[in-house]
């Protein structure tokens, strides 16, 4: 049991948790190519994806890849915290914001990969292994696919501040 839970109750849990990280993550940085902010939904992907991080050290396994993958993830949350709620994203600090919002969020996307091919009977049966070419495809394809977005991001994420957008 984990937090008083069944382990079937707490997967259940971390996945709805997960599945809301990368939805409202997504639209968060997508709206940054319309130099959009949206602090309700971003607060949401802030949130909840250190809740899944936090979520996935609580599986009774011992230390894996997944937990490095979560350490690297938040690291990234902190960073992207700290330049938007400290800093303001003043300076290099809204750079530092996107990069950790767009990493957190593909390395989300990463594990999604993973657990659908783990998970997904057909994506299982495609790369039974994880080795197998579909894999490495799919991945591939995330990895492409999050790189343009972060470049597009960095380059499009400049939200007025409130006192330029009242004057």
């Amino acid at each position: 049991m984990v937090l008083g839970m069944s382990l079937a109750s707490f997967t259940q849990l971390h996945v709805i948790i997960s599945l809301i990280a990368i939805v409202s993550g997504l639209v968060v940085v997508l709206g940054m190519l319309g130099a959009k902010r949206m602090p309700g939904l971003t607060a949401l992907f802030l949130v909840t994806t250190a809740a899944t991080s936090v979520t996935g050290f609580m599986f009774p396994t011992p230390f894996d890849p997944a937990d490095v993958i979560g350490i690297i993830s938040l690291v990234f949350l902190a960073l992207a915290i700290l330049a938007l709620y400290t800093y303001r994203l003043a300076g290099a600090w809204r750079g530092a914001y996107v990069v950790g919002a767009v990493v957190s969020l593909y390395l989300n996307c990463f594990v999604l990969v993973v657990q659908s091919f783990m998970k997904v009977p057909f994506f299982h049966d495609l790369a039974p292994t994880q080795k197998e070419p579909p894999f490495a495809v799919a991945q591939g394809v995330v990895l492409i696919l999050f790189i343009g977005l972060g470049i597009a991001a960095f380059r499009k994420f400049r939200p007025m501040s409130r006192a330029a957008a009242i004057a």
